[in-house]
């Protein structure tokens, strides 16, 4: 017997699906600075780009969608 797919949640309304260019950007970001900022050692940025484009592809094909709030507005020196 198949077994039946749940049907898809509801969005909020802050979030909004990515484009490709934004998902490789994260991608080739991640590839290239550790989780401090700071630049890895034996990562290109030539390089950590065509991986990252590599990378995003199958999760487009695969039907993923990855989801990103609005940006933050700045805050005020008060």
């Amino acid at each position: 017997m198949a077994e039946s797919v749940p049907p898809a949640p509801a969005l909020p309304a802050d979030l909004t699906p990515s484009s490709a260019a934004e998902i490789t950007a994260a991608l080739s970001g991640a590839l290239r600075f550790d989780e401090r900022g700071k630049p890895r050692r034996a990562g290109s940025e030539m390089l950590a780009g065509l991986a990252a484009e590599r990378l995003a592809e199958p999760l487009r094909r695969a039907g993923f969608v990855v989801l990103r709030q609005p940006a933050c507005r700045p805050h005020s020196a008060e």
